[in-house]
């Protein structure tokens, strides 16, 4: 099976519906955050029907798939990736891994990332040392930065909190709102396992907090809590 084959295979899912909505969903239009992405017109439990399916297609295809200028080809790819992670161990971890990190310019939109960061970045990194995530978050691109972000899910997960506070002040000052709501939703995360903890970081951060990330990580908290945090 090809790269070119799973592209036809995605298309007998398109509908117009799909293909002519999913472009004004994800802001491709100049100046968005994904302008010039291109649509076949798929919904992800399709997409992830194809990828189940051809999980252990040769590397050299799903790079192909990523290069593909229709977003549901990245997506396919990236979540043959993360049915490939959830089967193996060791080395063969490591090399998606290591793989995943390669494409990051490929994985240019915000579902690609969500999708597959928590998966394979986080997973990996849970018993490791997590430096990696502060240099993605150094970057100057979006999409890495929202890796970093996202991949703390599966730590928080665990209870393990450290690393979604720390990145989170590092990028208090970001200017993208889709790093806001990333933060933020990964903050009421943390909030879940220690709402003591989350509370003592808005306490110190929250007039410096951007109003969606505020927004965000309070959204579980009380009429009354939430009154408070967007008051001060």
């Amino acid at each position: 099976m090809t790269a070119a084959d799973i592209y036809k295979e995605l298309e007998t899912y398109s509908t117009p519906e799909k293909k002519e909505f999913l472009p004004y969903f994800f802001k491709t239009g100049k100046g968005q955050y994904g302008e010039g992405d291109k649509f076949i017109g798929v919904i992800v439990p399709d997409t992830r029907k194809v990828a189940r399916k051809y999980k252990d297609i040769s590397y050299n295809e799903i790079t192909k798939l990523l290069d593909n200028e229709y977003h549901e080809c990245r997506l396919c790819a990236l979540l043959m990736l993360v049915e490939r992670f959830k089967k193996t161990k060791g080395d063969a971890r490591k090399e998606i891994f290591d793989f995943y990190l390669s494409k990051t310019t490929r994985i240019n939109n915000w579902d690609l990332v969500d999708l597959s960061a928590k998966d394979i970045v986080g997973e990996y990194l849970i018993d490791k040392d997590r430096s990696i995530l502060y240099r993605l978050a150094e970057s100057t691109l979006l999409w890495d930065q929202r890796i970093a972000i996202l991949s703390t899910f599966a730590f928080i997960k665990k209870g393990d909190l450290d690393d979604i506070f720390a990145l989170s002040q590092k990028l208090l000052d970001h200017k993208h709102d889709l790093m806001h709501k990333a933060i933020g939703w990964m903050l009421r995360e943390a909030g879940k396992k220690d709402k003591d903890r989350l509370c003592r970081f808005l306490d110190i951060y929250n007039k410096k907090m951007p109003r969606t990330m505020l927004r965000y990580s309070i959204e579980k908290f009380t009429p009354e809590e939430r009154a408070h945090y967007m008051k001060k």
